[in-house]
C-alpha cells in the first residue's frame, strides 16, 4: 500500500471515528434512544452492512477474527454509549482516544524503546489529558469519564487484534457478528423501560452502518501500513473533528479548557509522528 493510500484510509477512518461521537451524542442527548438500544442497533446495523458488502467475495480462511476481538468491540461500544449520556462530544472523544494512546503505547514499549522526541510528544499529549480532566467548572463527570476511558482501553485491544489482517473487511464483519451474544441480553433488558424514537433509531443505524462498519474496515486496512505507535497517536486527531462536529451539529460550546487540551494533544501527535518518520 502506498503512503498516499495509507493516508487516505487513515483520514477516512478518523472522520468515521469522529462521526460516531457526534451521532451517539445527538441520539442520546435528547433521549431519542437509550444507551443499550443505541448500542444494539448500532452493532446489528454494522453486521448487516458488512455481510452485504461481503456477498460474492471469496472468503479468506485465516481472516475470521476472534472472540477476543468481538468482546473488546462490544465493551468499547457499550461503555462509549453510556459515557455519552453525560459527556459532550469533543470531551468524550478526547478521553476515549487518550486512553487508546496510553494503552497502545504501553503495547509498543514491549516491542522496543521510544526516542527522546517521542517521549516528549507523549508527555505533551498526557499533559493535555490532565488539563482536560482536572477538577473545575468544566471538568467532565468522573463516572462518565471512567466509562469512556474503559471504552478507549477496549478500543485499543480491538485495534491491536486487527493488525496484519489479510482481509480487513471480512475480519471486521466477524468481529461485529461476535458482539451480538453480548449485546442482545443487555438490549432486551433495556427495551421494556424505553422505546426508541424514529430519530434515535436512524442515528443508531447511521452510526452502525456508516461510521462504524465502513469506518472500522477502513481502519483495519490502514493498520497494515501503520506502526503501533503511529496508529495510537494519529487517532488523537479524532477528538478535534468530533468537537467541531459537536459545535456545528449539536450546538455545543468550545471551552478554553478543551482548546488548551486539544493543542497539547495535537502537539504531542506531531512530535511522535515526525519522530517515527525520522526513525524509519
Amino acid at each position: 500500500m502506498t503512503p498516499l493510500s495509507t493516508s487516505l484510509y487513515t483520514l477516512a477512518a478518523l472522520i468515521a471515528f469522529a462521526g460516531n461521537s457526534v451521532l451517539c451524542r445527538l441520539a442520546l442527548a435528547d433521549g431519542s434512544i437509550d444507551a443499550a438500544s443505541f448500542t444494539m442497533v448500532r452493532l446489528v446495523s454494522g453486521v448487516l452492512t458488512l455481510w452485504l458488502l461481503l456477498v460474492g467475495r471469496a472468503p479468506v480462511a485465516n481472516a475470521r477474527g476472534s472472540w477476543w476481538g468481538g468482546l473488546t468491540l462490544f465493551v468499547y461500544a457499550i461503555a462509549f454509549s453510556y459515557a455519552y449520556l453525560a459527556l459532550e462530544t469533543g470531551t468524550g472523544a478526547l478521553i476515549l482516544f487518550g486512553a487508546v494512546q496510553i494503552t497502545m503505547i504501553l503495547a509498543a514499549l514491549r516491542q522496543g524503546s521510544l526516542g527522546h522526541w517521542q517521549w516528549l510528544g507523549l508527555a505533551l499529549a498526557f499533559a493535555g489529558l490532565v488539563v482536560l480532566l482536572s477538577p473545575g467548572l468544566h471538568a467532565p463527570a468522573p463516572g462518565a469519564a471512567a466509562l469512556m476511558a474503559l471504552a478507549g482501553i477496549a478500543w485499543a485491544g480491538y485495534t491491536l487484534a486487527g493488525r496484519g489482517s489479510p482481509a480487513p473487511l471480512q475480519q471486521t464483519a466477524w468481529h461485529f457478528l461476535r458482539t451480538l451474544p453480548f449485546a442482545l441480553p443487555l438490549a432486551l433488558l433495556a427495551w421494556p423501560e424505553s422505546w426508541p424514537s424514529g430519530r434515535g433509531l436512524a442515528l443508531a443505524v447511521a452510526s452502525g452502518a456508516l461510521t462504524s462498519a465502513l469506518g472500522y474496515a477502513l481502519w483495519y486496512r490502514a493498520l497494515t501500513a501503520l506502526s503501533t505507535t503511529t496508529a495510537a497517536v494519529v487517532q488523537l486527531a479524532a477528538p478535534l473533528l468530533a468537537a467541531l462536529g459537536g459545535v456545528l451539529l449539536a450546538g455545543e460550546l468550545v471551552t478554553a479548557r478543551l482548546v488548551l487540551a486539544s493543542a497539547l494533544v495535537l502537539g504531542g501527535i506531531a512530535l511522535v509522528v515526525s519522530a517515527n518518520a525520522r526513525r524509519t
